[in-house]
C-alpha cells in the first residue's frame, strides 16, 4: 500500500494520541515512499531545540532531508489529551509533521462534556471519504468509535509501544481488545456499555474481501491473523534527519510508567532505579511522560539522578545526543526500538529484568509473563538481572 492519494476519495488519515504514535506514522510514510511513491514539494526539517534552550545537531539532519518530498494526501488528527506533558511533545512532533510537509489537524478531543460530540462530528465528513485510515492505538476507545463511522478500504495500524505485540495476539485469537496490563480484571460499567463499539472495531480490523489491514512495527510478532501485511519499522527516517549522536561518558537511565499503570509498587521501583544507577553509573533520568511529579522529586532526591523530561520521543532525543554510551532500559518498547534507532552508533542499549517481587496486588496475571516477554524477545540488547536493593 502506497500513501499517495492523488483524490480526495484516496486520502489517508492518521488519528494519533500520543508523540510516539505520530512518529511512527512519519516513519510508516517514510517507509513506503521509499518504494517509489510519487511526491509532492521538497520537505523541510525545522532545528529542534536541546535541553536547556540550545541548538541541537538537527540543523545537519536539515540539509541531509533537503530536496526529498512528502508524500501526497496525508493529514495527522491529533487527539490531543489533557496531560500537560504529552500535549507538549505533540505539539513538537506536529511541528515535524508539518515540516516535512503534511496536514496536522489538531483536536481538543477530551477539552470537556462536548468535546467527543465536537469531535466526532467534524470528523464524520473526511472519515466517510478516507480511503485510508491510520491508527496509532486500537485500544483507544476514541479510535474504536470512529472505526464504526469509517468507510475506508484500507486500515493501518502503527506501533503504540509493546501494546502492539498484545494487540496482535488478541485479534489472532479472535479475543476482545484490552490493553495488557487490565487483562485479567472485571470489566467495569463503561467497559460494558463500549462492548458492542470495540466489538464491531474488531471486527473491522479483521481483513477481508473490501478491507486491507496493515500492521507497521518495530515489535517481534509472533502470532500473524490470516490476511493481514506486517511491515518492519526500521526508524528509517529518524535515521536519516538526525544524528549520529555525541556520546558522552558514563550511562543513562530510561524511566517507565508502570508504576503509574499500578503494575509495580512505587517504592520498590525507586529501590531498583537506584541501584542500577549506582552499579553502572547512571547520570541522567529520561522519565517517561506519564510518570508523575511527584514520584519524580522522590527518585531525584534519593538517587541523585539529574531528571530530564524530554521534550519529544526518547528516540529522536538519543539519536540527535548528547547520550550516554549505556542506555539502562526496564522493560519497554524502547528495549525494541532504541538499537534500530541508534543502528550505526557505538550506544550499548541494556535491560534489567522486572522481579515479581516488585508487582503490585492489583497488577494483571499476565503482567509478569507479558514483561518478560519484551525483554526476551529483544534484539541487539544485553540482559541484566533484577537490581538488587542498594
Amino acid at each position: 500500500m502506497s500513501p499517495r492519494a492523488g483524490s480526495a476519495g484516496h486520502h489517508t488519515l492518521a488519528f494519533v494520541e500520543s508523540p510516539v504514535q505520530l512518529l511512527n506514522v512519519l516513519e510508516w510514510a517514510h517507509t513506503h515512499a521509499l518504494r517509489g511513491t510519487e511526491s509532492v514539494a521538497p520537505a523541510r526539517v525545522a532545528a529542534i531545540p536541546a535541553q536547556g534552550g540550545r541548538r541541537s545537531g538537527a540543523g545537519r539532519a536539515a540539509a541531509d532531508g533537503a530536496g526529498r518530498a512528502a508524500p501526497e494526501g496525508l493529514t495527522f488528527v491529533v487527539l490531543s489529551p489533557t496531560d500537560p506533558m504529552t500535549r507538549g511533545q505533540l505539539r513538537r512532533m506536529a511541528e515535524l509533521a508539518r515540516d516535512e510537509g503534511y496536514a496536522v489537524r489538531w483536536e481538543e478531543a477530551r477539552g470537556g462534556t462536548a468535546a467527543p460530540f465536537q469531535t466526532v462530528g467534524g470528523l464524520a465528513p473526511l472519515l466517510r471519504r478516507a480511503h485510508r485510515v491510520v491508527m496509532g492505538d486500537p485500544f483507544s476507545r476514541y479510535v474504536q468509535l470512529l472505526l464504526t463511522i469509517t468507510r475506508a478500504r484500507e486500515l493501518v495500524v502503527v506501533d503504540d509501544g509493546t501494546a502492539t505485540m498484545e494487540f496482535v495476539a488478541q485479534l489472532a485469537r479472535g479475543e476482545r481488545l484490552v490493553r495488557w496490563h487490565r487483562k485479567g480484571g472485571r470489566p467495569g460499567p463503561r467497559d460494558l456499555l463500549f462492548a458492542p463499539v470495540s466489538s464491531w472495531a474488531r471486527r473491522r480490523l479483521t481483513p477481508g474481501e473490501r478491507r486491507s489491514v496493515e500492521v507497521f512495527s518495530s515489535m517481534p510478532i509472533d502470532e500473524v491473523p490470516e490476511g493481514i501485511t506486517v511491515t518492519a519499522n526500521d526508524f528509517a527516517w529518524t535515521r536519516s534527519r538526525f544524528g549520529p549522536p555525541r556520546l558522552r561518558t558514563g550511562a543513562d537511565l530510561v524511566g517507565t510508567s508502570l508504576v503509574e499503570t499500578g503494575v509495580v509498587d512505587g517504592e520498590r521501583y525507586l529501590e531498583a532505579v537506584r541501584s542500577l544507577a549506582r552499579a553502572h553509573g547512571a547520570l541522567r533520568y529520561f522519565a517517561h511522560r506519564r510518570e508523575s511529579p511527584e514520584k519524580l522529586r522522590h527518585l531525584a532526591a534519593r538517587t541523585g539522578l539529574e531528571v530530564v523530561r524530554p521534550d519529544l520521543p526518547l528516540e529522536l532525543i538519543a539519536r540527535r545526543g548528547p547520550i550516554g554510551r549505556t542506555i539502562l532500559s526496564f522493560p519497554s518498547t524502547v528495549v525494541h526500538t532504541l538499537p534500530l534507532a541508534l543502528a550505526g552508533t557505538e550506544v550499548r542499549v541494556a535491560v534489567c529484568d522486572i522481579d515479581p517481587a516488585w508487582l503490585t496486588d492489583h497488577a494483571s496475571p499476565r503482567a509478569q509473563g507479558f514483561l518478560s516477554g519484551v525483554t526476551g524477545t529483544a534484539r541487539d540488547v544485553d540482559r541484566l538481572p533484577s537490581a538488587a536493593p542498594g
